[in-house]
C-alpha cells in the first residue's frame, strides 16, 4: 500500500538547496491543526514518524489517527507503531547484538534462506567504550597502561566487531578511546534532522541498547533504550510496537543559585519524578527555566531518565540547540536546515512563549533557585541526600537493618577502626571512609560547567595545601576527548593531577563496575574490619555490588563534590560545619573556601571552549588509532566461528529450530529457581564486573586453560553464552530468600542441596523440569542488558512472577521467550503465602490475548490469577515464535 500522505510532501528551500518534507501543518489543517498544536513536542515527533512511514503494514493509518488524538486516548493503553531513524550500541551490549546477527545468518542459511537478508536497514553506530578498566591510576602513564590492557584483553572481541563492520551494511564502529557512547552521540553522531540522498528531511530519532540513550533527548532528539534483541528487530526494518505514553510536563522556572550544579539539579529532579511515578511515561521539560540551561545541563537531566523511571526526558529544539550544533563543529548549512525544517513543522521551541505550551497529562514544577548541593545513595540513584545531611544519613544507614538505607552494623561496632599499612605509612580505616573517588561516566564528565568546576575546586584546594590520601583510588575518565582539551586549555589539569585525578581512560569505567582492583592492603583491611567504606562517583548508577565489591556505600555526586569528598576522605562529614581539611599551617579549610561560583565557571567556559576542539577530536573516529588499525578482520558472508574461543561463540538460540510455530502450552510443575525481593536490577541478574575466582564462570574458563589474570569481566565476555550463563545471578549481594545469606546460591529441592545457581539449573534442565522466578517490585531495573533475559533462558527459566517490571527488561524477557507475569494489584508472594518451595503450574494457553489474566496453581493447593504482561499483539507474536530472534529468522525466510 502506498503512503496515504504522499501528496503532502512539500518543498523547502534552504539557501540554494531545494529540499522536501512531510508538511504536517498542511496535513492537519482546520480543527486538526488545533489538535496538533496542543500535542507535546515529543508526541509530534512520534506523529511525524507515523505519517512518513505509513504503509498500511508496519505503520497503519489508525496509528496516525491515534497519535493525533493523543490528548483523548493517552490513558487508554492504545498501541501504536514507531520506526526509529537509527540505532546506537555500546560494545558490552553491541557484541551480543552482532553475535546474534551473525548467528541469524547461519540459521537462515541452514533453513534454506539467503543469509545476506540479515543486514541492518537503518544506520547503526557502535561505540566501544565499556571495555576499559581503571587498572592504573594516579600515575603519569595510567592512560596508556589502561588502553594497552584493554586491547590485550579484548583483542578477539574487537576483531569480531571489525568483521561485523565489514560484513554488515550501514554499520559504523567508533573505536576505543573515542569517548562515552552517549557523549559521542551528542557531540558527533546526532543528526537532529536527517536528510536523505534525495533531499527528504525528517527528525532524527534513535533507540539504543544502553538505557542512557535517553541523554540525546537533551539535544531535542527523541530516543530511549531498548533491549539488544529489540534493537536487532529495529535494525532489520521492524517497527517498535509501543503503548502511546502519557506525557508529564516538567516546568522549570528561575535560575540555579551560585553554588548549585547541574548534577545537583538532576539528582533533585530524579528524586521528585521517582516519587511521582513516571514509569512508561514521557517527561517533557518546559518553562523559562529551560532557557538558562546549556545543552550539557539538559543532557545531564535527560541522561538520568532511567533513574527517574521515564521512557525519556525530552527538551525540544530551541536556539540553544542551534548554538550547541555550531559549537560542536556542525556546519552553518546543517544548522540552517535544522532550524528551517523544525520551524516549518511546528517543532521548534521558544521556551519563553507561553502560547506555545502544549497540553500535558499532568504538570509538575520546580523553581531552580531552590536546588541545593546534594548527592544520592548509598545504594540507589533516586535516594537524594542534601550535602548538609550526609553525615546524619550515613550514620543512620550504618545501623539500620539491611535495605536501601541500611547496612545492619551492630551499634557497638559503629565506631570500628582497622589499621592499614599503605606504602610504608600507617593509617586507620573506619566506616564511611572514601576508598574510591571517580570522575566518571556520561555527560557529567563532558559537561564543561561541572568539569571546570571540579578543576577550580582542585586548584583552590592545592593552593591551600590540601591533599588526597594516597590509598584512595582516584580517577578521571571523561566521556569525550574534548573535556581533556578544555581542561588543559584552562590550565586546571595540573591541579587535578596533583590530587590524583589524572586521566585514566575515555570510557564508562567506574560507573559500569570497571573500577579495577583496590590495593590488596586496602581490600584486606576493609574485609577484615567488616567496614562499610564508600565510593563517590560522578556517574549515574550506584546499585549494590555494581561499583566495587569492597564499597558497600556508593554515592553519586557532581565532579566538584567528588573532588571534595576525596579531599575529606570520608562521607561522614557536614561540609557546612566541619572543615574539609587543614592547610600546612594548621588552619581549617572549609568547602565554601574552595567552592567556585557559577559565574566564575561560566566565565571560564566562555574563554576556553572552541569548535575546533570538537573537530579535532572527532576527526580521529574515521581514521582510528594505531592499535585499532593494527587489528586484522577479514570480510566474509558468514563469521568463521572458533569453537575454542572463550569470547565469541555460536549461541544455541536456533538449535532444533523449524519454520513451524508451536502452540503456547502451560508450564507444568515448575520449581522456583530463585525467590527474590524488590528492586532486583540487571546488575543482580547479569553483572558486568570482574569474574570472581571462585565462581562457576571461573571454573569454566580455568577448564579451558584461561589463567585467573585473564578472566576479564562478564561485560567483556558477552559474546560467549556459556560464560554468561554461568555468570547469571552471580552478584555477591543477591538476596535469595531460599538461602540463608546473600550470594549467588540456591536450593535444589529434589535433594535439598544448596549449590551455585547454574549448577542447580543444570540439574533441573537435565531432568526436564521447568523453573520460574518469584520477585517483587521493579524487577529488572537498571542498565538495559539483554543478557539479563538471555541468561535466565539458558538456565531453563520459563516465567517470572513479579509485582512490577522495568520497561526494557520486560521487553527483553518476551524477546527471549520468557513469560513476564505480574501479581494482581494488592497481591504479593507474601500475601499469597508463597514460600518458593512449591511446585507451580501456570495455565498459559494458545488463545492468549494482550491484557489477559492466567491461572496459577501450586502443589500445596494455592490458586491465584496473574496478569500476563504481553501488552501488545506484537509482543505475543514474538512470544509465540519463541522470541524475537526466531521470529526474524522465520520472517526473512518467508519473505523470499
Amino acid at each position: 500500500m502506498e503512503n496515504p500522505f504522499r501528496d503532502a510532501v512539500a518543498d523547502l528551500k534552504v539557501g540554494d538547496e531545494k529540499l522536501k518534507f512531510f508538511d504536517l501543518l498542511r496535513i492537519f489543517s482546520g480543527p486538526q491543526l488545533d489538535l496538533y498544536r496542543r500535542l507535546p513536542f515529543s508526541i509530534r515527533v512520534l506523529l511525524e514518524s507515523a505519517v512518513r512511514n505509513c504503509d498500511g503494514f508496519h505503520v497503519l493509518k489508525s496509528d496516525v489517527d491515534r497519535i493525533l488524538n493523543w490528548e483523548e486516548v493517552q490513558q487508554d493503553n492504545v498501541e501504536v507503531a514507531f520506526k526509529a531513524a537509527r540505532v546506537i550500541l555500546q560494545d558490552l551490549t553491541g557484541v551480543p547484538v552482532v553475535v546474534d546477527l551473525a548467528a541469524m545468518r547461519n540459521a537462515v542459511k541452514e533453513l534454506g534462506g539467503d543469509p545476506n537478508k540479515i543486514n541492518p536497514i537503518y544506520p547503526v553506530d557502535l561505540v566501544i567504550d565499556h571495555s576499559v578498566v581503571v587498572d592504573a591510576s594516579r600515575t603519569p602513564d595510567a592512560l596508556d597502561v589502561n588502553q594497552r590492557l584493554e586491547y590485550e584483553r579484548n583483542q578477539e572481541r574487537f576483531k569480531f566487531l571489525k568483521w561485523g563492520a565489514k560484513a554488515f551494511r550501514n554499520m559504523l564502529i567508533v573505536p576505543p578511546g573515542s569517548g562515552i557512547v552517549h557523549q559521542v552521540n551528542l557531540e558527533y553522531l546526532a543528526r537532529v534532522v536527517f536528510q536523505t540522498d534525495d533531499g527528504l528531511l525528517y527528525p532524527d530519532t534513535v533507540v539504543g541498547t544502553d538505557s542512557h540513550t535517553t541523554m540525546i533527548n537533551g539535544l531535542g532528539v527523541l530516543g530511549w533504550g531498548v533491549g539488544g534483541i529489540e534493537a536487532e528487530a529495529v535494525m532489520l526494518g521492524q517497527a517498535i510496537s509501543m503503548v502511546l505514553p502519557e506525557v508529564v510536563g516538567f516546568k522549570l522556572t528561575g535560575h540555579l543559585n551560585s553554588i548549585a550544579t547541574s548534577t545537583d539539579l538532576v539528582l533533585t529532579i530524579t528524586a521528585i519524578l521517582r516519587k511521582l511515578g513516571v514509569v512508561n511515561k514521557f517527561v517533557e521539560f518546559f518553562g523559562n527555566g529551560c532557557q538558562g540551561l546549556s545543552i550539557a545541563d539538559r543532557a545531564t537531566i535527560s541522561n538520568m531518565a532511567p533513574e527517574y523511571g521515564a521512557t525519556c526526558g525530552f527538551f525540544p529544539v530551541d536556539v540553544k540547540t542551534l548554538e550547541y550544533l555550531r559549537q560542536t563543529g556542525r556546519s552553518e548549512k546543517k544548522v540552517a536546515v535544522v532550524e528551517a525544517y523544525l520551524r516549518a513543522t511546528g517543532m521548534f521551541r521558544d521556551y519563553s512563549d507561553i502560547s506555545e505550551e502544549p497540553h500535558f497529562t499532568t504538570v509538575i514544577e520546580l523553581d531552580l533557585s531552590k536546588v541545593v548541593p546534594c548527592i544520592s545513595g548509598p545504594k540507589r540513584p533516586h535516594d537524594n541526600v542534601p550535602i548538609t545531611e550526609v553525615r546524619e544519613d550515613f550514620e543512620k544507614a550504618l545501623v539500620n537493618k539491611i535495605g536501601f538505607k541500611g547496612f545492619a552494623i551492630a551499634p557497638e561496632k559503629a565506631g570500628q577502626r582497622a589499621p592499614l599499612s599503605y606504602e610504608g605509612v600507617d593509617y586507620e580505616l573506619t566506616h564511611g571512609d572514601v576508598v574510591i573517588a571517580a570522575i566518571t561516566s556520561c555527560t557529567n564528565t563532558s559537561n564543561p560547567s561541572v568539569m571546570l568546576g571540579a578543576g577550580l575546586v582542585a586548584k583552590k584546594a592545592v593552593e591551600r595545601g590540601l591533599t588526597v590520601k594516597p590509598y584512595i583510588k582516584t580517577s578521571l575518565s571523561p566521556g569525550s576527548g574534548v573535556a581533556t582539551k578544555y581542561l588543559q586549555q584552562s590550565g586546571l589539569t595540573p591541579y587535578l593531577e596533583a590530587l590524583g585525578f589524572g586521566l585514566t581512560g575515555y570510557g564508562c569505567m567506574t560507573c559500569i563496575g570497571n573500577s579495577g582492583p583496590l590495593h590488596p592492603a586496602v581490600a584486606a583491611t576493609v574485609e577484615q574490619g567488616d567496614l562499610v567504606v564508600a565510593g563517590v562517583l560522578s556517574g549515574n548508577r550506584n546499585f549494590e555490588g555494581r561499583i566495587h565489591p569492597s564499597t558497600r556505600a556508593n554515592y553519586l555526586a557532581s565532579p566538584p563534590l567528588v573532588v571534595a569528598f576525596a579531599i575529606a576522605g570520608t562521607v561522614v562529614i557536614d561540609f557546612d560545619k566541619e572543615p574539609i581539611g587543614r592547610s600546612p599551617d594548621g588552619s581549617a579549610v572549609y568547602l565554601r573556601d574552595i567552592w567556585p561560583s557559577r559565574s566564575e565557571i561560566e566565565q571560564l567556559e566562555r574563554e576556553v571552549i572552541r569548535p575546533a576542539m570538537f573537530e579535532e577530536v572527532y576527526s580521529r573516529v574515521e581514521n582510528g588509532n594505531s592499535r585499532w588499525n593494527a587489528l586484522e578482520a577479514h570480510p566474509s558472508e558468514l563469521y568463521p566461528w572458533d569453537v575454542n574461543s572463550t569470547y565469541v561463540k555460536y549461541p544455541p538460540y536456533f538449535d532444533r529450530m523449524s519454520l513451524n510455530i508451536a502452540p503456547i502450552f502451560p508450564i507444568r510443575d515448575a520449581h522456583v529457581l530463585l525467590n527474590l525481593g524488590d528492586s532486583i536490577t540487571t546488575d543482580h541478574i547479569s553483572p558486568a564486573g570482574n569474574i570472581a575466582r571462585n565462581s562457576p564462570a571461573a571454573r569454566y574458563l580455568t577448564d579451558r586453560g584461561v589463567a585467573p589474570k585473564d578472566y576479564n569481566s562478564y561485560g567483556s565476555r558477552r559474546g560467549h553464552d556459556v560464560v554468561m550463563k554461568c555468570g547469571t545471578f552471580a552478584n555477591i549481594r543477591l538476596v535469595n530468600k531460599l538461602v540463608s545469606k546473600p550470594g549467588p546460591r540456591t536450593v535444589h529441592f529434589p535433594t535439598g542441596e544448596e549449590l551455585d545457581i547454574p549448577d542447580v539449573a543444570d540439574r533441573y534442565i537435565a531432568a526436564g523440569v521447568p523453573t520460574i522466578i518469584l520477585t517483587g517490585k521493579e524487577y529488572g531495573s537498571g542498565s538495559s542488558r539483554d543478557w539479563a533475559a538471555k541468561g535466565p533462558l539458558l538456565l531453563g527459566v520459563k516465567a517470572v512472577i513479579a509485582e512490577s517490571y522495568e520497561r526494557i527488561h520486560r521487553s527483553n524477557l518476551i524477546g527471549m521467550g520468557i513469560a513476564p507475569l505480574q501479581y494482581l494489584s494488592g497481591q504479593t508472594a507474601d500475601s499469597l503465602g508463597l514460600t518458593g518451595k512449591e511446585k507451580f503450574t501456570v495455565a498459559l494457553h494458545d488463545k492468549l490475548q494482550p491484557g489477559d489474566q492466567v491461572n496459577i496453581s501450586t502443589d500445596d493447593g494455592k490458586v491465584f490469577n496473574v496478569l500476563a504482561r504481553f501488552d501488545t499483539e506484537v509482543e505475543l507474536t514474538y512470544y509465540r515464535n519463541g522470541g524475537v530472534l526466531n521470529y526474524m529468522v522465520r520472517k526473512m525466510i518467508q519473505s523470499g
